[in-house]
């Protein structure tokens, strides 16, 4: 049975078998805006864009990895641009979707980050996981507004769910009114084996730059 997840709640990566969770997608799932038009007669589709992003840290809380959208380009205030793979292979990112689902939910995420624990690099200590809303002409709105925007862990891939073991639900969340930026969770490692805690603080950050400089600040260790 999946998990609901709680802000601080803290877990094992362990299902019900017992076996650890080592192969699994962090994704994230949300559909367009429905807007009336034409004195109501008449709807239109409104693109929202949500950004799903993680920083790897060391043990001494430094950056030695990362993955955001390769869309944003951050060199001119020192950050590297984007990309889609962790540079063990361990984690990759199935790609920037800056729409939504159009059509209703497909019961798919949106943007997914695959992992595989089994291939992280040991300088690695910590993943911390958030997600942002770009701000484009047509949404500039929170979380609160976007069709069943969730967040959730399964086992399987981008394109088949086979078992969800934990999820959190943006969309319904109160802490999520009128922000635009959450710090999901994050994985850890402790006494060898690696844990998650889920973190799910929300932020007004206009951009994902901001909510990256407040992960580097506030949650690598």
């Amino acid at each position: 049975m999946a998990i609901n997840l709680v802000k601080g709640q803290r877990i094992n990566l362990q299902k019900e078998s017992g076996q650890k969770l080592t192969n699994f997608c962090v994704g994230c799932n949300w559909g367009a805006i429905t807007k009336k038009t034409f004195f109501g007669l008449a709807t239109k589709a409104i693109d929202v864009d949500l950004d799903l992003s993680c920083i790897l840290f060391n043990q001494q809380g430094e950056i030695t990895d990362y993955i955001w959208s390769p869309l944003y380009n951050f060199t001119k205030i020192g950050l590297p641009q984007g990309k889609l793979d962790s540079n063990d292979r361990a984690l990759h990112h199935t790609g920037d979707d800056r729409t939504g689902d159009q059509d209703g939910d497909d019961g798919l995420d949106n943007e997914i980050i695959t992992v595989d624990l089994s291939r992280v690099s040991k300088e690695i200590n910590s993943i911390v996981f958030f997600l942002n809303i770009y701000k484009n002409r047509e949404y500039e709105g929170d979380f609160s507004g976007i069709p069943y925007a969730s967040i959730r862990m399964f086992e399987g891939t981008p394109s088949k769910v086979n078992s969800v073991f934990a999820s959190y639900n943006v969309a319904t969340k109160t802490e999520c009114v009128g922000k635009r930026a959450l710090i999901m969770g994050k994985l850890y490692r402790h006494d060898g084996e690696w844990k998650f805690n889920a973190i799910g603080d929300a932020y007004e950050d206009p951009t994902i730059a901001h909510t990256i400089m407040r992960v580097i600040k506030d949650y690598s260790k």
